[in-house]
């Protein structure tokens, strides 16, 4: 039996990637604002009331649903790559420039796009859109780390990829593959600093004190 949801499901995805396609015709002109969304699903032909229910938060939801188009699409670009036979370093570098060409294939949107995710009250979304592009890349690459490596590598690949987009939107290729190539080797060498290093020692030795406390030293009769 096929499941109830599906249709319904299939059509909000289908219309949410033609209302982005819409939105991208008109943020040049319009900015990235309820205005352009309001435009965008007009020209789809959507009611008022259709698209509270599709895009509840306007804007937040179309930038949103750019920014994994642009990750699937860089991923796609790195579809014939094979991350195995390339360094470390070699393969964030080349899934970050994925990413970047992916954004920068529409300039004068994603500096639209920019500017939103820029503001303040945005921040929270830009962070976590962030991250999730940060984690496909280390997966990417071959990451298997469930531990403090897990989120350490992703907290610092997120710091290179903000300022990265930026660079590479305004200055150019240029400068944001000499940027990128400079924090990799800072981020290997933190690696490298960190190896061997047991990071759970204070943890445990704060329980330990904590035990001791409560139930006396272990050795205790």
């Amino acid at each position: 039996m096929s499941d109830p949801a599906a249709p319904h499901d299939d059509w909000a995805s289908r219309m949410e990637q033609a209302v982005l396609d819409a939105a991208l015709d008109r943020a040049p002109t319009l900015g990235w604002n309820a205005r352009m969304v309001a435009s965008a699903c007009k020209a789809c032909g959507l009611s008022d009331g259709d698209r509270e229910l599709l895009l509840p938060n306007g804007p937040r939801d179309l930038a949103a649903l750019l920014w994994r188009r642009n990750d699937d699409a860089a991923f796609a670009s790195l579809a014939d790559v094979d991350p195995t036979t390339l360094k470390i370093r070699e393969r964030i570098a080349r899934a970050v420039s994925a990413r970047l060409e992916a954004a920068a294939a529409d300039p004068a949107v994603e500096k639209r796009v920019a500017g939103f995710m820029a503001l303040p009250t945005n921040a929270d979304l830009a962070l976590s859109l962030t991250w999730a592009t940060a984690d496909r890349i280390w997966r990417w690459a071959g990451d298997t780390a469930t531990d403090w490596n897990h989120q350490s590598k992703r907290t610092l690949l997120s710091g290179i990829l903000i300022p990265a987009m930026t660079l590479r939107l305004f200055d150019g290729r240029e400068a944001a593959d000499a940027f990128v190539a400079a924090r990799i080797e800072n981020v290997m060498a933190f690696e490298k600093w960190k190896a061997g290093k047991d990071f759970y020692a204070p943890l445990r030795a704060a329980t330990d004190f904590l035990a001791r406390l409560r139930y006396g030293p272990k050795d205790a009769a």
